[in-house]
Order: structure tokens, then sequence, then C-alpha cells
């Protein structure tokens, strides 16, 4: 629970700062963040180890002294310790409340371990060709990073974000949301090409996407980037739609990114699934588009034809027009032969949908093709999967 002292106008002034608390202390990271150590003072504060609180705070106002959450924490402590906790702020302040903000969502995210043997459930399955993988958990300000290891995700570094002023759910140019959905990162933009707003760089995603361009979703230039140096980082909502970090954060995220497009998802909701309960929901749907891959490879133009809703469309194709489509061109086919590389399976974030991405590499007796293919589920009223959208990626 966050200690009731951070509704009141002294922040730590109710903490007893003489006494010390026989409950247990959080034990420090092997390589602690500075991040790491705000926890681990707020948690001495917690239990009334209120010196070694100070001292940390003040170690971390040292070597950060833009960290301004660790400055606010450190004077309330100090005017705690005067006997004069009234000279700080009242907590509803407009000009703390980002801080207050910012710490709730620190120190409530920072402690938070997944339940052993989950893994995060917008993703089914990640592509070998992706090494890495970004969720931004938007409602608590938090970047995962997770890598893939034959398939397998394993959480290797999360640390606090900003997102937009309004929030997330992006819908049009100027709403100062940022997007909920599935994204990649197309390159970098240094220090030097960007204005100080942006600090030491930015990681450019391809928001409007597919998807989003679909939805007649607007705006351009959704970026992680950093913050100015003046400060340490943004407030929790303060951006025009990007995710904001510290630039320590940003530069140690750029290697594991950086040249691989690595897919980034924004997420409204980051729920956590047990492996063997997103291992049975891949391996079903898994199975049910290898049964649309192995009808249309059979010629069995009506069994493939199923597997797509009545509103269907597709390169400005409805459903009956696709139908006639594949069935004047199929006929013609002595042969097709259909084969599916770099699957990735997400459950798209805000949408009851499911995202299937792969290679589709397709033969005939007289045409040959190659291309990254996004085929878009949803579930009907009788509770069947259906195909409602199919591109081609850019």
């Amino acid at each position: 629970m966050w200690p009731r002292a951070l509704a009141a106008g002294c922040l730590l002034a109710w903490l007893p700062l003489a006494q010390a608390s026989a409950a247990p202390a959080t034990k420090p990271a092997a390589q602690p963040t500075l991040e790491s150590e705000l926890v681990s003072a707020i948690e001495d504060l917690r239990v009334g180890k209120g010196q070694s609180a100070l001292e940390k705070l003040a170690r971390l106002t040292q070597q950060q002294p833009n960290f301004r959450l660790a400055q606010l924490l450190y004077a309330d402590l100090l005017a705690a310790r005067s006997g004069k906790p009234g000279i700080m702020p009242d907590a509803e302040d407009p000009a703390l409340g980002d801080l207050y903000d910012e710490a709730r969502y620190r120190d409530e995210q920072a402690r938070f371990t997944p339940p052993p043997g989950t893994v995060p459930g917008n993703v089914l399955k990640l592509a070998a060709e992706y090494p890495y993988l970004v969720v931004v958990d938007l409602p608590n300000a938090r970047l995962n990073l997770f890598e893939n290891k034959a398939g397998d995700l394993k959480l290797i570094h999360s640390h606090y974000v900003g997102i937009a002023r309004n929030g997330f759910g992006k819908k049009a140019s100027g709403d100062l949301r940022t997007p909920v959905g599935i994204y990649h990162i197309t390159g970098w933009k240094s220090d030097e090409q960007l204005p100080e707003l942006y600090g030491s760089g930015a990681l450019p995603l391809n928001y409007p996407n597919l998807w989003d361009r679909f939805r007649v979703k607007t705006g351009y230039g959704i970026w992680l980037h950093g913050v100015p140096r003046s400060t340490y980082v943004r407030a929790p909502r303060s951006s025009e739609g990007c995710v904001t970090m510290a630039n320590d954060d940003l530069v140690a995220l750029k290697p594991y990114v950086l040249g691989t497009n690595a897919p980034v998802i924004l997420s409204d909701h980051l729920d956590w699934m047990a492996k063997a309960e997103a291992a049975h929901e891949r391996d079903t749907f898994l199975n049910r588009i290898e049964d649309w891959r192995s009808k249309w490879a059979a010629r069995d133009t009506e069994g493939y034809l199923g597997f797509y809703g009545e509103d269907f469309t597709t390169d400005g194709m409805n459903k009956a027009a696709f139908v006639a489509h594949k069935r004047r061109v199929n006929a013609t086919k002595s042969f097709i032969d259909v084969k599916i590389d770099d699957m990735s399976l997400y459950r798209y974030p805000g949408e009851p949908m499911m995202l299937a991405e792969f290679t589709l590499k397709y033969r005939s007796d007289n045409f040959s093709s190659t291309a990254k293919k996004q085929q878009y589920w949803r579930q009907t009223a009788k509770g069947d999967w259906k195909i409602f959208r199919e591109e081609n990626l850019d």
C-alpha cells in the first residue's frame, strides 16, 4: 500500500525516524539502478530506517541532480527531521502532482515481478527474426524489454516511462494521446539531428501502421525518445503522443532494438498468462492457420474461402469480390504450393482480435511470389474465428 504520507501535506514526516522497525528491508539488487535505489529508500522509510533512507537519497541527488522526485523526497525527509514538516507544499499542489504520480508508478511497478512461469499475454509467438521485444505497459508507465530465446520470452529489463498528456488510445492528429497497437522500430535519430526536447535521441515507430490506416487514424512522429538534460525524466503524462524515458535508459535500450525491426507493443492492458495456457492458445491458433494454408495449397477453394468472414476486405475488395477473384484464379491452376515462415502471433492490444504476421511463399504453375503478410482474425457471435482483413506489409 502506498504510504498515507503521500496524500498528506508532508510526504514523509509521519515516518518514525529514530525508531527502527522489525520488518525486513528489501534486498538490494546486485547492480542497483537509480530507480531501485529510490524504491529501496522508500522501503527504508516504511520500516523506520530513516537514516539509511536519508543516505540513499543524498547519494541519488548527488549522482543525478536533475532527478526531481529524489530531490523532493530528500528535501521532505530533511524537513521532517528538522521538526518543521509544514514547510513542504501541500500534496494537492498542481505543481507537485506529476511528482506524486511518478512516485506511485515507480514504487508500485518497480516492485512488481511477473508470476513465475508466465509470459506477456499479448504475444503468443514471436518469430526468431526478432531477438528482442519491447512491451510498454501504458497504464502503469512502464517499458519492458524481453529477449526471445528459441521462442521463449524472458524479461531482461524494466523501467519507468512517460506517455502523452491525455493518456493513450490515439485516433487523430493533435489528440495528445499515445497509440495502442503493435509497431516496429524503424531507425534511430541522433542527438545531433534533434532539438534538446528529445535528449539523447529517438527510436521512431511506424505509426500509423496498416491497421491504423485501415481504421483511418491520423497523426505521425510517434517515437521512443529521451528527455531534455535539464531533467532526469518527464512526468507520467506529459508528451504529445510519444513514449519518453531517461536518457540513460534510452541509450541502454538502443543496442538491443536497433537494426532488428524490433516489435514494440503499446498495450492498454498488460496481463500475464501461464506458459501452458499461452502454448495451448498458440498451438490451437497455429493449427487453424495451417488448415487455412493446406486447403489453399490443395486447391480446396471453397474450404479455403470458408475461413473468411462476411465483413472481410482486402486491397479494395469486399468479400464477394474476393471470393469471385479467388474462384477464378484457382480454377486456372494445375498446382499451388504455399509455405509459411517467420510466424508471429499476437493478441492485438485494444482490439478483440488476433494478428498473425508471417512470410508467405506462394508458387503455382504460372506465378510465384514472396511477401510479408498480416492477417487479422476475429471471433464471430457463434464462436468461430474468421479472417476479416488481410494485407501485405509495405
